[in-house]
């Protein structure tokens, strides 16, 4: 597939997965998905309060922030990506998600710089969705426990791993696609101490 069908495919998938669709069914899909996921319902519901709280304080600061900054939630843990063209956003960003109730830990992963554009945009949505697909037939991992977002050919990687095996497959499978720069993981694992403080 050439890189025009990619970027072409990409912006397909971004506007259908975008709007009143996602917003009316994101509340759904939470209590259905909860239950499954290894947080179980009530993390669900618990993430997605500090999420919603979250998203409240970076739109009352400044719109920018809001849509700029992308943010995932599990078990309290709250990972922020995106690119912004200040560093004064950037602080925002953290500051305010550090006021959030039951936010136990706030990962800074956001990019300052003032280059990224519609091209980089696409081919982030396009590995994004390339390695989703990869993890949803790959039936030696549970896809569901992970959360993927690209930032500049970046895979940041979120969630809970049954072990150890697991996690590798996951980060090797993101590694393999083409265009990506690098993997960071914040993934724990699922018998992690950590996750029951």
């Amino acid at each position: 597939m050439n890189r025009l069908s990619k970027i072409s495919l990409a912006l397909l998938l971004a506007a259908m997965t975008s709007g009143c669709v996602t917003a009316v069914l994101g509340g759904a899909a939470t209590v259905g998905v909860g239950a499954a996921e290894e947080r179980g319902l009530e993390g669900a519901v618990d993430d997605t309060k500090i999420r919603a709280e979250i998203n409240d304080l970076w739109f009352r600061q400044d719109f920018d922030l809001y849509r700029d900054v992308t943010l995932t939630v599990t078990e309290g843990r709250v990972m922020l990506t995106g690119s912004v063209k200040k560093p004064e956003t950037r602080v925002d960003a953290v500051r305010l998600a550090w006021q959030a109730a039951g936010v136990r830990q706030v990962l800074d992963e956001i990019q300052v710089e003032d280059k990224s554009g519609m091209m980089d945009y696409a081919g982030d949505v396009w590995i994004a969705n390339k390695l989703r697909t990869r993890l949803m037939f790959d039936s030696q991992i549970k896809n569901i426990n992970y959360t993927v977002d690209v930032v500049n050919g970046v895979v940041y990687l979120m969630g809970i791993a049954q072990n150890q095996e697991e996690l590798d497959r996951v980060i090797a499978t993101a590694r393999d696609i083409s265009d990506v720069r690098r993997v960071v993981s914040h993934v724990v694992l699922k018998n992690d101490p950590q996750r029951q403080s």
